[in-house]
């Protein structure tokens, strides 16, 4: 074992992926990992006791989240991604967002209705434990069910495209303070407008809950910038 990862097995190597996109992640959203950083593939399988195949997944991974630039059998390079930028990201992203919860607030089938109910008391157990990783997952699987639920194919394509480029970002926001629970509340009041048929107050609480996510990412990254 090394720095908690697990020795990997051709069962565990997809997890084992994972588990190495999320540290880096981390710390590249907190600035341990700064832009220019080389991502060497081999010291990274030092690092997490690791083949090169799930590094090499996961420098995939985070190349297509924009986070990193790949180069031809070396590994990676961290991209320069600036606070400005990315609050730019999540100002476009919230906007999309809301349109999408107005529309499947209209348009959403009863089927896909219970659905995102059966998402949402499934996240309360998650939120209690304090499981970033597994709320994350829950996290884009809840509003995957919004963007389907519009029933506007390339209105959902395009929101999971921007998605995946804050993937990493929506994710590391997650740890800033008492998030969980303040995201799994403001999903409640989603839910809430959605049971209500008003999908123009499901659209500003959406909206607004995207911008608490941008500003909980901020005092993430202001909180842990190295000295």
């Amino acid at each position: 074992m090394a720095n908690g990862f697990e020795t990997e097995d051709d069962d565990d190597r997809a997890l084992l992926s994972d588990r190495i996109r999320n540290a880096l992640t981390d710390e590249i959203a907190a600035g341990t990992l700064v832009a220019g950083a080389a991502l060497d593939e081999q010291q990274l399988a030092d690092r997490f006791g690791a083949s090169r195949t799930p590094v090499r997944e996961a420098l995939r991974q985070l190349a297509a989240g924009g986070l990193v630039e790949l180069r031809a059998r070396r590994g990676g390079v961290v991209t320069r991604m600036t606070p400005e930028r990315i609050m730019d990201m999540f100002e476009t992203v919230a906007e999309i967002e809301a349109v999408c919860v107005r529309l499947a607030t209209y348009r959403m089938t009863p089927l896909e209705r219970s659905r995102l109910i059966e998402l949402h008391e499934l996240s309360r157990p998650i939120v209690e434990s304090g499981d970033f990783d597994a709320y994350d997952s829950f996290n884009r699987q809840f509003h995957q069910t919004i963007y389907h639920a519009t029933h506007n194919g390339f209105l959902a394509e395009q929101a999971i495209t921007i998605r995946n480029r804050l993937n990493a970002f929506r994710r590391t926001q997650l740890r800033q303070g008492e998030r969980l629970s303040r995201s799994r509340d403001e999903h409640e009041a989603i839910m809430q407008a959605i049971a209500e048929g008003d999908g123009e107050m499901a659209s500003r609480r959406m909206r607004a809950h995207m911008l608490n996510a941008a500003t909980s990412l901020s005092r993430f990254i202001e909180a842990n910038k190295p000295a």
